[in-house]
């Protein structure tokens, strides 16, 4: 099997995007794919962008909202970030091996790391990094940030937290909980670390011995596939959909993340025709198969499940 490291030369997230998804679909060996963006708030699949960003700040400031094709929460990417994303053939992925490759980078500049909760990394006891993951035909993805010198203020600025989040944890220790990697070592940069990330994925990898890194990142965004994607992604459809004009009539948080819902009821027959909803939950499969249970059932009745996600979700309807 062939390792292959990429450094992308773009800020433009859209162009970041495309590139991992086009990677995802064609690739035939493990990739470490490094990548920056200016200035981005980053939306789970399933999230609400009015309801988890300041969009008018944002865009006013010539910011960019992404929206991703992995679940999760929103996140903030600017030019003090370093993001990555491994993509691996599903015979081969390894969430534990994949991490080990970031914790041995940030370890090699002193610290102590370690996993924690649902997709977390924290180095002295303090986050700096979240990941995602998602399944695709080829291979599977496993992407993340790591928080380096990024703006807090901006974060801020632009993101939303949620109320029921901030009553779980407290707003002190929601602002304590996070931390960039050059506050507890400034030798840390996104420079120094990207080459440290390099030397950890080999290690880790070890085993291959064939090895390719790709110098003109250019050649990459110039195939046809990837400017498709690129203009998917930067597309108002897939950036805002129908969110604009979303108002859940459900709202909780749980242990697995938060959930906004909102129905379509055909009053006459006492059937949900059409389901909205938005959540940061990782899990998007489970997500599907509530909205698969709740279009078209009865409102008066829930349907049968035994996924925790789901039985949660129904039970905002049905409770």
């Amino acid at each position: 099997m062939k390792l292959q490291f990429i450094v992308s030369d773009q800020t433009e997230p859209y162009w970041n995007i495309a590139v991992e998804n086009f990677l995802v679909e064609s690739a035939e060996c493990v990739t470490l794919y490094l990548w920056r963006n200016r200035r981005t708030v980053v939306i789970g699949q399933n999230q609400n962008p009015y309801s988890e960003v300041n969009v008018e700040a944002l865009e006013a400031d010539g910011g960019f909202l992404m929206r991703r094709k992995t679940g999760g929460g929103a996140v903030y990417h600017d030019d003090g970030n370093l993001n990555f994303s491994f993509v691996v053939p599903k015979a081969l992925y390894d969430q534990q091996r994949q991490f080990s490759v970031i914790q041995r980078a940030v370890e090699s500049f002193g610290l102590h790391t370690e996993l924690s909760g649902r997709n977390d990394i924290l180095a002295e006891g303090r986050k700096f990094s979240g990941n995602a993951f998602s399944k695709g035909r080829v291979n599977d993805l496993h992407h993340g940030t790591l928080l380096i010198s990024g703006d807090m203020s901006d974060l801020a600025h632009y993101l939303k937290p949620k109320p029921a989040k901030l009553q779980k944890h407290g707003v002190q220790s929601v602002r304590s909980r996070v931390v960039n990697l050059a506050e507890l070592n400034p030798a840390i940069t996104p420079e120094s670390i990207a080459p440290r990330l390099k030397e950890a994925f080999l290690s880790e990898y070890s085993e291959y011995s064939e090895y390719s890194e790709h110098s003109d990142f250019s050649e990459i965004i110039k195939r046809p596939e990837v400017r498709a994607l690129h203009d998917h992604f930067a597309s108002p459809e897939w950036k805002y959909g129908r969110w604009r004009t979303f108002t859940a009539q459900h709202s909780a948080q749980f242990d697995w993340g938060g959930v906004e819902l909102a129905l379509t009821v055909d009053e006459s027959r006492g059937i949900i025709t059409d389901v909205q909803l938005a959540s940061d939950a990782l899990d998007l499969a489970a997500l599907d198969d509530a909205r698969r249970l709740l279009t078209g059932a009865s409102t008066e009745k829930s349907p049968h499940t035994q996924s925790i996600i789901v039985g949660d979700i129904l039970s905002l309807v049905y409770g």
